[in-house]
């Protein structure tokens, strides 16, 4: 047991280039289900032809696409010698869905699923030396995709929101309001059952609304900057009825079930998601390990040099240990 602290393609070899160290993917679309989903594949700039090298999926933060922090952490991870694919779930960004910016992480397990079916289709990848890790949003789906997909060998999470059900009750405060926001979900459907066009909520409220989670609050910052995260393939919506899903969903139900591969938690020492991953760190069996970072929030492990470098430490040598 160990809990730190800190200061429908495949198969052929592809070209990548460095540009100012810039790395290029390459654009890669693979089925979910009856779905196309688009995705961009990390290659390392010392591969050669005819190897096979361990691989990770990076999974997005909830209502993210794969210019955003996942394609960040692919292309670093890939100079530390993994294949790494970041790639849009469906309904966002370049990916087939609809309606669109459904944000069902049930859907988006069986999405990093087919990710996996996808990568052991590529001449590149070692299929028995696959690895998941997610941020946000994605740190819940990654676990619940571990726990039963056992091509995945180990699984880790960057300021993971492991307990989308208890973050859903904490936002709303008591029972009443959730069903009344439920009811209003309900009532959604029926409006696109019956042909209507769906409408959509803004995923991020302003920084100064009322009534907003501090993780919430900081997203501005990152999402409406150009000089972060901000994308044109990036809209700030999110369905209705994904409420409904996200009441729902716990990486806690099976987080056990990963045991015996290993869990890697990465929290910032001031995120507010940091209680969710000391509490989804005591759920897991071991092998398993918290890691906090010094001084960070949430959302300074999207793209903050100094805090990212400390995760991608820390990702590299669990990577490298557990998926050689």
């Amino acid at each position: 047991m160990e809990k730190n602290n800190s200061s429908i393609e495949g198969g052929s070899i592809i070209d990548s280039k460095m540009d100012e160290g810039i790395q290029e993917p390459k654009s890669v679309h693979f089925r979910s289900g009856n779905l196309t989903l688009a995705g961009h594949l990390y290659i390392p700039f010392d591969f050669k032809e005819g190897e096979k090298r361990p691989a990770v999926i990076v999974l997005s933060p909830g209502g993210g696409i794969k210019e955003q922090t996942s394609g960040r952490y692919a292309s670093e991870l890939s100079k530390k010698g993994f294949i790494a694919l970041a790639f849009d779930h469906r309904s966002y960004g370049e990916s087939e869905g609809y309606p669109r910016f459904d944000e069902d992480p049930f859907t988006k397990v069986e999405d990093t699923k087919n990710a996996v079916s996808y990568l052991t289709t590529r001449t590149e990848v070692d299929s028995e030396r696959i690895g998941v890790m997610g941020i946000c949003g994605g740190g819940g789906v990654a676990p619940t995709a571990a726990a039963t997909d056992r091509r995945i060998k180990a699984v880790a999470t960057v300021s993971g929101m492991t307990d989308q059900r208890g973050a859903m009750a904490e936002q709303f405060g008591d029972h009443k309001t959730l069903i009344s926001v439920l009811d209003a979900c309900s009532h959604t459907r029926s409006e696109i059952a019956l042909g209507k066009e769906p409408i959509y909520y803004p995923l991020i409220p302003p920084a100064d609304a009322p009534n907003v989670m501090d993780l919430l609050k900081q997203a501005p910052d990152y999402y409406f900057n150009t000089s972060r995260g901000a994308h044109p393939n990036w809209e700030n919506k999110i369905l209705p009825s994904s409420m409904e899903k996200l009441a729902t969903f716990s990486a806690l139900d099976t987080i056990k079930l990963i045991s015996p591969n290993p869990i890697l938690l990465i929290a910032g020492s001031k995120a507010g998601s940091r209680k969710q991953n000391e509490i989804a760190y005591e759920t897991a069996e071991e092998p398993k390990e918290l890691f906090i970072i010094d001084n960070a929030t949430h959302l300074d492990l999207y793209d903050i040099d100094c805090f990212v470098s400390s995760a991608l430490e820390k990702l590299t040598e669990f990577f490298g240990k557990n998926l050689k």
